[in-house]
């Protein structure tokens, strides 16, 4: 299964606030910028930023990094083999589908599958 990227959560109070470091550390303008339920979230570099107030960022803060990958039902193949738990998901998400799974040992990660305009921000 191809890992086409792997973005780590930062999570911040306000967007616009933090961008202009993130923006500088990684020497590129965000990628992606957009939002989802009460939270804005973008992309810059290696970090996935994601904005909300406490109560928004709750459900999200146990979940350690985001992976893209090439595709979902791969991702739900090898879970089920392993017997890995499925938090969330399939969803149709802003971005293309995810899926959140508790891996062995406890690491949470999300799993995105890109529909092709945001694919292409891969570059």
């Amino acid at each position: 299964m191809p890992v086409l990227a792997t973005l780590a959560r930062v999570y911040v109070d306000d967007l616009d606030v933090a961008l202009p470091t993130f923006v500088e550390l990684a020497g590129e303008q965000p990628r992606l910028r957009f939002t989802y339920r009460d939270l804005e979230l973008a992309s810059v570099g290696g970090y996935l930023l994601l904005a909300g107030s406490e109560e928004a960022l709750a459900p999200y803060r146990d979940t350690h990094a985001t992976t893209i990958v090439e595709s979902i039902e791969q991702v739900l193949r090898i879970t089920e083999q392993h017997g890995e738990e499925i938090l969330d998901g399939p969803n149709e998400v802003p971005t293309g589908s995810n899926l959140t799974v508790r891996h062995p040992g406890g690491a949470i990660i999300e799993y995105v599958q890109f529909h092709a305009t945001a694919r292409a921000t891969l570059g």
